[in-house]
């Protein structure tokens, strides 16, 4: 369940997150649950989450620490079970230095952290988010485009993207609302893309013939989260099947599955 902390308003990001009771505020004419309420479960993904005001990374700390909190206007406490996502652009530890993020809530959330390449070091994922964007586009814009050109994807490859993911999928759906065609072209394409020269740090890798695979790409990233917890618990399972929110059952059926086990013999539990 998905919450843009950036492009919500904060007054607005609260009720979001928390919801409220009928008549809490002017044009509550109803009461209405929060994300963590509907997440029971399930998960949160904030993502800009240093975009949040310093009251609701108070708020959201204790729902962290507690699982519970009330609805804006209630005063019932009200329990949800939910694992939470968190994603930045910005260095959260300069963040915590400069004193615009709590110390507490950054180590909170903290515990299994990834760090994600820009999108110029990893040119084998624009083909698959090219597919997923274009996809999505067309069918909500009720057009049908099949694919790219041979030479608008080049252009793609050799930009350097600084807005990152976000950037391309912005494009890719101007792209869908301007082309004419069954494909995209590279009279589709922005102009800043036409001038675009390699980037000094971008390494082009070569495409398989056979192309990319989605599930293949899910479980290395599914592996590589299992290593992380299991080497941040010093290979204990309980702990780490507790860190990724997971029983042990499924966790071992996972180490096996990914051929996993401890440099040293020991089955810790």
């Amino acid at each position: 369940m998905p919450v843009n902390c950036g492009a919500i308003p904060g007054e607005l990001l609260e009720s979001e997150l928390f919801g409220h009771e009928k008549g809490a505020f002017t044009h509550a004419i109803r009461t209405r649950l929060g994300r963590f309420e509907l997440a029971d479960s399930g998960t949160v993904f904030l993502d800009e989450i240093s975009e949040m005001s310093p009251m609701l990374q108070v708020k959201l700390l204790r729902v962290l620490q507690e699982k519970k909190f009330e609805r804006i206007g209630g005063t019932r406490t009200i329990t949800s079970d939910f694992r939470v996502v968190a994603a930045t652009n910005r260095d959260l530890e300069k963040e915590v230095q400069d004193g615009r993020f709590r110390e507490d809530l950054y180590y909170r959330l903290n515990v299994i952290p990834i760090d994600t390449p820009p999108l110029r070091e990893r040119p084998g994922d624009i083909p698959l988010l090219l597919d997923y964007f274009i996809a999505k586009f067309t069918k909500n814009k009720k057009k049908t485009i099949k694919g790219i050109s041979d030479e608008a994807f080049a252009r793609l490859l050799r930009y350097g993207w600084p807005g990152n993911v976000r950037e391309l999928e912005n494009m890719v759906e101007r792209m869908v609302i301007l082309s004419a065609g069954p494909e995209i072209t590279l009279e589709d394409l922005p102009e800043r893309l036409l001038g675009a020269k390699p980037v000094a740090s971008q390494q082009v890798e070569t495409i398989p013939a056979q192309g990319f695979y989605l599930n293949d790409m899910v479980a290395d990233f599914e592996k590589r989260l299992i290593v992380q917890a299991l080497q941040q618990t010093n290979w204990v399972k309980n702990r780490a099947a507790k860190m990724l929110n997971v029983n042990r059952t499924t966790l071992l059926e996972k180490m096996k599955r990914f051929k996993l086990s401890r440099p040293s013999d020991g089955d810790e539990e």
